[in-house]
């Protein structure tokens, strides 16, 4: 009978606390606002956290900040909605056909070489600067890891379940529906939270393209004032908004990959 000791993880019987991942940001803050205190850290260059959040509070009083949050926030949920549900489609078309893949799969390879601020000019171009390059700029960001996520699980399934499908006389729609899908979600999943990743770096991009609000703004309008306390503001916000959302994403993944972990608990168990 196995034991704890020679599974993988080495220390899978661990349970940690609630609060756990709390401690290495806390004893960070705490470092910084001694460093700070005590003449270490020039307050200049790296504002103690007790003046970061005088800078969050002001903010807040003034209503400032909550619209600023709201922009962002907006403009990442659409972008990364989009960029996803092309991603899918698209993963999906060159997953399953191989003439689908040696049309399309060259361009998506170089497109994904571009960097984020190489597009900005383009979209500045080509839609103006409202609301829409902001969107369309995150989109872009979001779409690459859903896809190339979602394409290397679909070739990574077992050929036999392909074939079991199509001898039951299940249809292209069926087959992706009932055997594809279900068998990529851990692939999708992880390609969902890297697309998320990047739709916040790429918020950054796209709010200097003539915005007014947003996070982002936030951290331009600190650079052109040479205020630090509120570029550091700004990067704490931005942290704890991607921080939330990937946590909500990571729910809804354990909820619907549910499955795999209670098949992973019994396998420990008769192992």
């Amino acid at each position: 009978m196995r034991t704890g000791r020679n599974s993988w993880p080495y220390d899978s019987n661990y349970r940690p606390g609630r609060f756990t991942g709390w401690i290495v940001p806390l004893a960070f803050l705490l470092l910084l606002e001694t460093g700070a205190r005590l003449g270490w850290i020039p307050a200049r260059l790296l504002p103690p956290p007790s003046e970061l959040a005088q800078t969050l509070w002001s903010l807040a009083v003034r209503g400032e900040l909550v619209p600023h949050i709201s922009a962002s926030l907006a403009r990442v949920a659409a972008g990364f909605v989009i960029g996803s549900s092309l991603a899918v489609a698209a993963g999906l078309l060159v997953g399953i056909s191989r003439r689908a893949e040696a049309l399309l799969e060259p361009t998506f390879q170089a497109l994904r070489a571009i960097p984020s601020l190489a597009w900005i000019p383009l979209l500045l171009l080509w839609l103006g600067i409202d609301e829409t390059p902001k969107v369309v700029l995150i989109a872009i960001g979001a779409f690459f890891p859903v896809y190339l996520n979602l394409v290397a699980g679909i070739r990574d399934i077992d050929h036999h379940l392909i074939e079991v499908g199509t001898s039951s006389g299940l249809k292209t729609g069926q087959l992706i529906g009932h055997i594809l899908l279900p068998a990529t979600l851990p692939y999708l999943f992880a390609g969902l939270r890297s697309g998320l990743s990047l739709a916040w770096m790429f918020l950054v991009a796209a709010e200097l393209i003539a915005a007014t609000r947003g996070v982002g703004y936030l951290l331009s309008d600190g650079r052109e004032n040479s205020r630090p306390d509120l570029v550091l503001a700004a990067i704490l916000i931005l942290a704890l908004l991607g921080k939330l959302s990937d946590s909500l994403l990571r729910r809804i993944e354990y909820k619907s990959l549910g499955w795999r972990d209670a098949r992973r608990s019994s396998g420990q168990q008769t192992s």
